[in-house]
């Protein structure tokens, strides 16, 4: 019980790249060097998590510079370089417009995009793998279409087919845990409603491996934290996780450490796992490992210890290194104290 895990991502080293621009850097390297790099990154980051006690760990994210962009730069016909100008991106939470990929032509799926990164991990560590996708609606939303001209569920269910083929072949290649990450179904919680759950089920269509859906109010960056602290509407989980509670997802991330989020509302997801974000990933202060253990007692009333995964609310590329590895390691070690507290080791 209380097994812990994070979302997806750690800072990366600063030989691989830029950890000034952290979400969309640029490689220092190419080629075969870079490759021979991002599987060296992907070591240490197992090594870390591994000293951290975490019981299911990642490659962090360490072979892409975005974690949508990692995806799409494996599509055809989505420009990563020359970007567009995507007004209401995100429903313009955090500013009127973003740049975002190009959709110029056909999109397709010609080979698995994460299947080497799925294998490796899995060659170097004997704990569970869990590997982490976009998911369809923030697919969509974080693209501009010059070539479709499709409706949003229409563009949405394409990308979640392709998202299928690639979660059967990471399965096959043997990821543990899938993890979808949906930031926009805290946000469009309309459209969760009308076609979300109903893409998000199509992504997942025939998937064994444990299904995870990570819901969040995003990265621990500027403009996201400027918008958390004037924020004072934290409902979007009360209309979201009923409708996962419905849905054949296993497991569902959400965000409560660093958000005004009533962890009440977890009573809706009861017999899915949850992974209880317990650690704010928008500051550089390590928690106590006691702070820690009073978030997950907190949500002990409305999900039973089985079914809890203390987690970090988002990812943490953003933080240096240093705060990350403390951040693991207080995680890990709150945990221990509630585990000890109810009777386990």
């Amino acid at each position: 019980m209380l097994e812990t895990t994070i979302v997806g991502s750690l800072p990366k080293p600063a030989w691989l790249s830029d950890p000034a621009s952290p979400l969309r850097a640029p490689w220092r390297l190419e080629g075969d060097q870079l490759h021979e790099a991002q599987h060296d990154a992907v070591r240490l980051s197992l090594i870390e998590q591994e000293e951290a006690g975490l019981d299911i760990v990642c490659d962090a994210e360490m072979r892409r510079r975005h974690y949508i962009w990692g995806f799409l730069e494996g599509l055809t016909n989505i420009d990563t370089d020359k970007l567009g100008q995507r007004k209401g991106y995100r429903g313009a939470r955090y500013g009127e417009s973003a740049q975002v990929p190009r959709i110029t032509g056909e999109v397709l799926h010609p080979a698995p995009v994460f299947e080497e990164a799925v294998r490796f991990a899995r060659a170097h560590t004997s704990k569970p793998v869990k590997v982490t996708l976009p998911g369809p609606m923030t697919v969509w939303d974080s693209t501009l279409d010059e070539h479709y001209g499709w409706d949003e569920k229409t563009a949405a269910l394409h990308f979640a087919a392709i998202l299928n083929e690639e979660a059967l072949a990471l399965q096959a290649a043997g990821a543990d845990v899938i993890q979808f990450d949906e930031p926009t179904f805290n946000i469009y919680t309309d459209k969760v409603q009308d076609w979300g759950i109903e893409v998000l089920e199509r992504a997942m269509q025939g998937v064994t491996a444990k299904k995870c859906v990570h819901i969040c109010y995003g990265y621990g960056v500027e403009g996201v934290l400027a918008w958390k602290t004037k924020n004072t509407e934290w409902g979007h989980y009360g209309v979201t996780l009923p409708l996962l509670a419905k849905s054949s997802i296993d497991q569902v991330s959400v965000e409560c450490a660093a958000s005004g989020v009533d962890v009440s509302v977890l009573a809706a997801l009861q017999g899915k796992d949850v992974l209880l974000g317990v650690i704010d990933v928008g500051t550089e202060q390590v928690e106590t490992p006691e702070l820690v253990a009073e978030r997950i007692r907190a949500a002990l009333p409305y999900v039973s210890p089985d079914h809890l995964y203390p987690c970090t609310d988002c990812g943490m590329v953003p933080r240096s290194r240093a705060a990350a590895m403390g951040k693991m390691r207080a995680l890990t070690a709150g945990a221990a104290i509630v585990r000890r507290e109810l009777g386990g080791k």
